[in-house]
């Protein structure tokens, strides 16, 4: 007697739906999935061992252990058996040492990405899949606000970025955990991500519940839409310094220098983007806020002041001209 197949329910067919849509946008292939064993990323897993045979694709998953609570290993090796038999090929476990920079969320997170890359490096992965949902988009908005990290941090995860894609960021967390059960997939609860010593956990279980609480739902939808809405203003500012930065800009053996009448000419969002991008492009310095705004006022707040120093530059203002340099 043939095995009786689960019905397709609401959950499977919406997650499903928004992988397909993601894999139409990556090129024939490796995809790995990036997978924890929690609900999101094993709904990501399923999803995409089903849908990517019909992208014409092969799918694979790797598998980051980072080893900093008891039973790691373990976790990592059940969701490894999880993903084969899920029919994921090649599936990888990678052990890392996470260190101290940043904080323990960051360091984790730079540690996880690292491996990530290597492992792609090694497939010649087109694309790694990685499971964040609606709800860590809303959760990502939150602290960027709290933290006054400015529109870069508001507008939250792009769907693609380089090397990875977030196929569930329309997805909320319910409807993945949803998607477990009805698939009669077991996954993984990580104790971390209860423990309210993490600020992310926090803003989870009392910020966003309190918000919905007392504004009404559809908070973290909207925070999304936001987010959604940034992007797509930054992107076109972006864009936009872009044209204007291969016109305006001089470049020279000591380094590059902008016209202080066109930045004048421009909005201060534009003129900003246009400083950042002189410093990124010529000495792969990425400015803070502070510091472009001190570069800056040498355009709009002139007196006659020195040069500024700022990490890795020199920048002064010699005549009509802001020159960057290196600094010895």
């Amino acid at each position: 007697m043939l095995p009786r197949r689960r019905r397709l329910t609401p959950a499977v067919a919406d997650v499903r739906r928004a992988v397909r849509v993601a894999l139409e946008q990556v090129s024939s292939g490796v995809v790995l999935v990036a997978l924890s064993g929690g609900p999101d990323s094993l709904a990501l897993a399923a999803a995409t061992a089903f849908e990517a045979s019909r992208a014409g694709l092969r799918a694979g998953a790797a598998i980051i252990d980072h080893g900093l609570q008891a039973g790691s290993a373990d976790a990592a090796a059940r969701a490894s058996r999880q993903a084969e038999e899920l029919g994921l090929d090649p599936v990888f476990v990678r052990t890392v040492t996470v260190g101290t920079a940043g904080g323990p969320e960051a360091a984790a997170r730079a540690a996880r990405y690292a491996a990530l890359a290597e492992v792609a490096a090694e497939t010649n992965a087109t694309a790694v899949l990685l499971g964040h949902t609606l709800d860590d988009q809303a959760e990502t908005v939150l602290l960027g606000l709290a933290r006054g990290s400015g529109a870069t941090s508001v507008q939250g995860m792009a769907p693609v970025s380089g090397l990875y894609v977030r196929p569930l960021l329309g997805i909320r967390r319910s409807t993945t955990v949803q998607f477990c059960v009805d698939s009669g997939l077991e996954p993984w609860l990580d104790p971390q991500n209860g423990d309210p010593a993490f600020a992310r956990v926090r803003v989870r279980e009392t910020v966003l519940p309190v918000l919905e609480a007392e504004l009404g739902p559809g908070i973290a939808e909207a925070l999304a839409r936001t987010a959604e809405q940034l992007r797509e203003d930054a992107e076109a500012l972006d864009h936009f310094a872009e044209e204007i930065a291969e016109d305006l800009a001089e470049h020279s053996e000591a380094g590059i220098s902008l016209p202080v009448a066109a930045l004048e000419a421009n909005p201060p969002a534009l003129r900003q983007r246009l400083i950042r991008l002189a410093v990124l492009s010529e000495f792969h310095v990425s400015l803070s806020r502070s510091h472009t705004l001190e570069i800056s006022r040498l355009v709009t707040d002139w007196h006659g002041q020195g040069p500024l120093d700022v990490p890795g530059v020199r920048v002064e203002r010699r005549g009509r001209l802001i020159v960057f340099t290196a600094r010895d």
